[in-house]
C-alpha cells in the first residue's frame, strides 16, 4: 500500500489491524498425512514431532494442533498482537508451545531453533518481500528435517492473473488518496468505492474481465480484517508454480502432492483431453504448470518433501490397512455430489453407503480400514481407500490418532475448548473447536458451542440449551436470521433457536462426542 521506512518494522505488511481467527485443515498433520500416502508418498516417520508454522495469524490452528498433539510445537509471527493472541490460547490449554514475534531474519539468526519435522505456512509466502521469502529458503535449507514436510499456500498464477491490476487500482488509491486519520478501513472502503466508480464509468479493462468486475462488486462483503492482508500489504506476489519450485529447489525440497485431496481426483478436474496431455508431460514442474493452466488455478496449496520417497499402490494399501478414520459430520448431512474444476460429480452409492454405514456404526466411533472392510465385505480395499481419500477431501472424514495418544491430549483440549466456549459468550469469531481424536480442529459454530455450554453445565434438554443460547445474543441485541433476514419476533427467535438446538442434539452432538469434543 506504502512503501515501507528503512525503520518499519513492519515492512510495509498491514498491522493496524488483526487477521481472522481462521482454521486450515490443510496445515493438520494427520491431513498432510494422508495427502501423501494419497499421492503414493511415503509419510512422514511415526513419533513425537517437531513442528513451525511461520506467520500464525491470530494462532488458532497452531494452538489447536498443540493441544490435539504430542510434541513440541513453534510459532512465529511478528506482530505482537498476533503472538499476544496465540500465547492466551496457549497458557488455556497448557500446550507446550513457544511463540515467537521475531522477524524471519531475526528468526533464522537465532541459535536456540531446532531441526522441525513439519513447517507449514498458510498465505504468508504471497505477502512478503522478495528478501523475506529468501529468508524463508533458509529457515527451510536449515532446519526442515530431512524427510520432513513443508506445506505452503499461496496465490498463483494464471487465476489471479487477470485481478492484479484491480489490486494495484485499490492500493493507489489507498496510497495516493486515501486518507491517514480514516485508519486502514477507511481508506479500504475508499479504494473499494473509487474502483467501483471506475467500473461504473465503463472502463474497458473491467468489461474485457467481466468477473473481475462481479468480484469487485462482491468485495465489500467479506470480512475487512481478511481484506486488509489478502490484498493491501505493501507486498502482494501470486507467482507461477515454477517460480516457487526454483525457490524451494534451494532447500532442497520437491514438490510431492497438493494438500487439496481433491485435487488428487482428476475425473473432477480435468477434461479427458487434459488427463492425456498432462500424462504425456514427463517433467514434474512443467505437468505442475500445465495444469495449472487447465484448470485455471488462483490458489495453490502444496507439500514439499526433503527427501521424498515414492511408494507402490501395494505399499500404500497396506499401510492404510491400519490407519484410523472417523466421521466429521453425521451420515445424512454428507453430500452426494463432490465439487472440483469441472463441477460436481456423484458420488457412487455403491461405494458411498456402505463406507458410510461402517463409519457411522458404534455410534461414530473411529474404525481402523481393516475394520470398514469388514463392516463391508462387498467393497475391495482399494475401492475403500479411494472413497475414504474422497470424503477427506469434502472434508466429512479424517484420520484418527490412536487410543494413547487421544488420551493424552484430551485434557489439553478439554482446556483450551473450555476457553473458546466461554469466548463465544461475547462473539463468533472463532468457529473451530479442538480434537483429540483427529489431533486437528472441528468445526463447532458459535450457537452450537453455547449449546455445549449448556450442556456442561448440567442442562440436557435442547430447549434448555436454546434459552440459554438466547439470553447470551439477546442481551447483545442480536437476531436470528430465517432466509436471509433477522427475526423479530422474540418468541419466534426462542423457536428458531429451539429448532437448532434439537437439530444439534440428534446430528451434531454424537459426532462431537465420537471425536470428543462433547
Amino acid at each position: 500500500m506504502t512503501s515501507a521506512a528503512p525503520n518499519d518494522w513492519t515492512s510495509g505488511y498491514v498491522s493496524e489491524i488483526g487477521y481472522t481467527h481462521g482454521y486450515y485443515r490443510e496445515m493438520a498433520p494427520l491431513a498432510l498425512d494422508l495427502a501423501l500416502l494419497s499421492s503414493l508418498q511415503a509419510p512422514r516417520p511415526a513419533g513425537r514431532l517437531r513442528y513451525l508454522e511461520l506467520g500464525f495469524g491470530q494462532g488458532l490452528s497452531l494452538n489447536i494442533h498443540a493441544a490435539a498433539l504430542d510434541g513440541e510445537f513453534w510459532g512465529l509471527d511478528f506482530l505482537p498482537a498476533h503472538a499476544a493472541a496465540a500465547r492466551d490460547l496457549a497458557r488455556a490449554s497448557g500446550a507446550t508451545l513457544q511463540v515467537l514475534d521475531d522477524s524471519f531474519a531475526e528468526f533464522a539468526a537465532r541459535p536456540d531453533v531446532p531441526e522441525f519435522d513439519m513447517i507449514v505456512m498458510h498465505g504468508t509466502w504471497s505477502w512478503i518481500s522478495p528478501e523475506n521469502r529468501r529468508v524463508i529458503v533458509d529457515i527451510l535449507r536449515r532446519k526442515l528435517a530431512v524427510g520432513g514436510v513443508f506445506f505452503m499456500s499461496y496465490n498463483c498464477t494464471p487465476g489471479w492473473s487477470p485481478s492484479i491490476p484491480m489490486r494495484h487500482l485499490l492500493t493507489l488509491h489507498a496510497k495516493l488518496a486515501g486518507s491517514d486519520a480514516a485508519g486502514i478501513v477507511g481508506k479500504m472502503n475508499a479504494a473499494m468505492e473509487f474502483a467501483q466508480t471506475v467500473a461504473d464509468a465503463g472502463a474497458r479493462y473491467f468489461k474485457v474481465n467481466p468477473a473481475v468486475a462481479e468480484y469487485l462488486k462482491q468485495l465489500p462483503k467479506h470480512d475487512r480484517s481478511y481484506l486488509a492482508h489478502e490484498y493491501f500489504n505493501a507486498d502482494w506476489h501470486p507467482m507461477p508454480f515454477s517460480d516457487v519450485a526454483e525457490a524451494l529447489s534451494e532447500a532442497k525440497l520437491t514438490f510431492a502432492a497438493s494438500a487439496n485431496m481433491l485435487d488428487h481426483v482428476d475425473a473432477l478436474n480435468l477434461t479427458a483431453d487434459q488427463q492425456k496431455l498432462l500424462a504425456g508431460i514427463t517433467h514434474p514442474v512443467l505437468r505442475q504448470s500445465v495444469r495449472d493452466y487447465c484448470t485455471n488455478q488462483q490458489f495453490r496449496k502444496d507439500i514439499w518433501v526433503r527427501g521424498p520417497r515414492t511408494i507402490s499402490v501395494l505399499e500404500q494399501l497396506q499401510t492404510m490397512r491400519a490407519q484410523r478414520f472417523v466421521l466429521l459430520s453425521h451420515v445424512d448431512d454428507v453430500p452426494l455430489k463432490a465439487a472440483g474444476t469441472l463441477g460436481e460429480a456423484g458420488l457412487e452409492a455403491q461405494l458411498r453407503t456402505p463406507v458410510l454405514g461402517a463409519l457411522a456404526a458404534d455410534h461414530y466411533a473411529p474404525k481402523t480400514v481393516d475394520q470398514i472392510n469388514a463392516l463391508a465385505p462387498g467393497l475391495s480395499l482399494q475401492q475403500i481407500v479411494q472413497m475414504l481419500n474422497l470424503l477427506a477431501g469434502m472434508g466429512h472424514v479424517h484420520l484418527a490418532q490412536s487410543d494413547d495418544r487421544v488420551r493424552a491430549a484430551k485434557r489439553r483440549c478439554d482446556a483450551l475448548n473450555a476457553h473458546l466456549v466461554n469466548r463465544a459468550l461475547f462473539g463468533g469469531d472463532v468457529n473451530f473447536l479442538a480434537s483429540p481424536v483427529t489431533g486437528a480442529g472441528v468445526m463447532v459454530n458459535r450457537f452450537q458451542q453455547l449449546f455445549l455450554r449448556s450442556l456442561r453445565k448440567g442442562k440436557t434438554s435442547p430447549a434448555e440449551w436454546a434459552n440459554d443460547a438466547w439470553g447470551v445474543v439477546s442481551l447483545q441485541g442480536q437476531r436470528l436470521m430465517r432466509e436471509g433476514k433477522a427475526i423479530a419476533d422474540v418468541a419466534e427467535n426462542i423457536a428458531e433457536m429451539t429448532n437448532q438446538a434439537q437439530k444439534f442434539a440428534d446430528k451434531r452432538l454424537p459426532v462431537l462426542r465420537a471425536l470428543q469434543v462433547a
